[in-house]
């Protein structure tokens, strides 16, 4: 059920969506958190409602989404609550904001967020260069940004970096966690001998395989160079390189002495990418890892490879 409330005030909203529970049965009890979406007016509003709708269902949630009209506009509330088959296992909220409201909307949101439970900020286009300092970002413990969204996402990794604070994270970086987790398998084979560098090859607009470089990077604590191409991973070792390759199926795995390793996964969508970091709320030191790894990356033209 989708309900339409134009030119409408919080107090309005708050009421409708008391009626919708008590005449449809729709309750907040089993709702673990409470998903704030800033996003833009137009089709990427209703992407990322798609996609935390599939989310929803392994993490029932009050979805607020937060679409930021123009500030010359004149002051108006423009909302939308969506329930049942429209949304997924979640209860939607749309607040259109305009006008002034367009620089206050956590004003706008405080009152929709559910009493006791996490709250998490997602931007699923371009991000605050601060999430923690951002007006939304301070009501989340948890934020969520996308660097695969940005224009130049070298530089959005960066200024991630520089601004990250504990419970900021990256769909750029759970896209990847297949791939890592295969990778990790490898290491586990004997013999178990050290790895003396590493080449990550990729799209160079993949900020996913930039922080699977500084993951590296960091852990393993060898060179590692990024470049362009055909999408590779390789880990030198005194006995042979460790390779992880994509076909038509999904991932090769190849190392000396050991049958072939495959695993049947592919790209991952956006939905499975915020179900996966809905899954923890805690700071995510891995991915901080990550980032910081980056500055041990060097990166390079794909014919040096």
């Amino acid at each position: 059920m989708i309900v339409d409330l134009p030119d409408t005030s919080t107090r309005i909203v708050s009421k409708k969506l008391v009626q919708i529970r008590r005449a449809g049965g729709e309750v907040t009890l089993g709702r673990v958190l409470t998903l704030i979406i800033v996003t833009e007016p137009g089709d990427a509003a209703e992407t990322a409602v798609q996609a935390s709708n599939a989310a929803s269902r392994e993490h029932p949630c009050r979805v607020i989404v937060v679409i930021r009209g123009r500030a010359s506009a004149p002051t108006r509330l423009d909302a939308q609550i969506r329930v049942g088959g429209d949304a997924g296992a979640s209860e939607v909220v749309v607040l259109e904001l305009s006008g002034d409201l367009a620089g206050h909307a956590e004003a706008v949101v405080t009152p929709f967020l559910l009493p006791d439970t996490p709250v998490v900020t997602w931007w699923p286009g371009p991000a605050p260069v601060s999430p923690a300092r951002d007006r939304l970002g301070r009501l989340s413990s948890r934020r969520i940004t996308d660097a695969r969204a940005a224009d130049d996402p070298g530089l959005a990794l960066a200024a991630l970096r520089s601004a990250y604070r504990p419970g900021d994270t990256d769909l750029a970086w759970s896209s990847v966690t297949p791939w890592r987790a295969m990778l990790v398998s490898a290491l586990d084979r004997p013999p178990h001998s050290p790895v003396l560098s590493a080449t990550v090859v990729g799209p160079a607009d993949n900020p996913g395989l930039d922080l699977f470089a500084g993951w590296l990077a960091h852990y393993l604590q060898v060179p590692v160079t990024r470049t362009d191409g055909t999408w590779l991973v390789r880990l030198e070792r005194g006995d042979g390189p460790v390779e992880m390759t994509v076909d038509e199926i999904g991932g090769v795995l190849r190392s000396p002495g050991h049958p072939d390793g495959r695993a049947p996964f592919q790209r991952r969508t956006t939905a499975e990418c915020l179900a996966e970091e809905l899954r923890r709320l805690d700071d995510d030191g891995v991915y901080l890892n990550a980032l910081q790894g980056l500055s041990g990356v060097t990166h390079r033209k794909a014919e040096t490879v």
